[in-house]
């Protein structure tokens, strides 16, 4: 029996004698079947070929990512606290390496997923850091690929965690797409790409299906800016290495106005 992963999205799916012969989140018009077509490997397939780099890129904030790139190749954040350091979204690849980096970082309390794309190898990463929960939002439950006891559904607007830390649920990307609140400094927001960092780091901008061109309405885009506008921040970190250092709620505020008025 192999837990087997998806080359395509990263995600891995429960024990099985033989690969699946299918991917959902794959076959889901939010992302995409591999032209050349469906493939499978195994986190020891990937350690061979795969490295994690461990970043410092802002104060208690640490990216996480693999090189080379695999499967969609988003980044994880650990957020370091005072009382316990939180591993926001997750990336696929898991080794000695980073386990031991992350232990002297202050370990893994607890992991959040934005949405089903990065559910990667949440149950290997819990299971490496004392079994720490993990938090999906009830919604998009049905996404889940591997299932484990670790696994802690949420409900409602928004999950309180610990020094002033809060997931609070944004919708569009994914009916349970949800994004982490700090309010460390000047405050930050890390969305994944339920809101994502546009290319200038200056913006951002909001999609149904990134890779397919797909957006999100005007009302649906509305819905997330009213999630997140009761909250203080200056900072935004999405999955891909694109960052808003100061700014990001002035920046969040243009991007809304601009994107209505474009879609509409």
């Amino acid at each position: 029996m192999k837990h087997y992963i998806c080359v395509t999205c990263g995600v891995q799916y429960d024990a099985a004698e033989t690969a699946p012969a299918h991917c959902p989140i794959c076959e889901d018009e939010r992302q995409y079947v591999n032209p050349a077509g469906q493939s499978w490997t195994t986190l020891e397939q990937i350690q061979k070929g795969h490295k994690n780099v461990i970043e410092l890129v802002a104060p208690g904030i640490y990216a996480i990512y693999s090189t080379p790139g695999f499967a969609i190749s988003q980044r994880a954040h650990l957020v370091v606290t005072p009382h316990g350091n939180i591993l926001w979204d997750c990336i696929t690849n898991l080794d000695d390496s980073t386990i031991d980096i992350i232990h002297r970082l202050g370990g893994i309390r607890a992991i959040a997923i934005s949405h089903p794309h990065y559910f990667s190898t949440i149950v290997e990463w819990s299971h490496a850091f004392d079994n720490a929960p993990v938090y999906v939002h009830q919604l998009d439950a049905s996404w889940l690929g591997r299932h484990d006891p670790v696994i802690r559904l949420w409900e409602g607007k928004t999950l309180e965690l610990w020094d002033g830390m809060k997931l609070v649920l944004c919708g569009g990307h994914f009916p349970g797409a949800n994004v982490l609140y700090s309010p460390a400094g000047k405050g930050a927001l890390l969305v994944g790409d339920v809101i994502q960092v546009s290319t200038d780091r200056k913006t951002t901008s909001f999609m149904y299906s990134y890779p397919n061109n797909i957006p999100l309405s005007a009302a649906e885009v509305k819905i997330i800016q009213e999630a997140v506008s009761p909250l203080s921040y200056d900072a935004m970190y999405g999955a891909f290495g694109k960052y808003i250092l100061t700014g990001a709620r002035e920046a969040m505020d243009f991007s809304v106005k601009r994107y209505i008025r474009h879609i509409s």
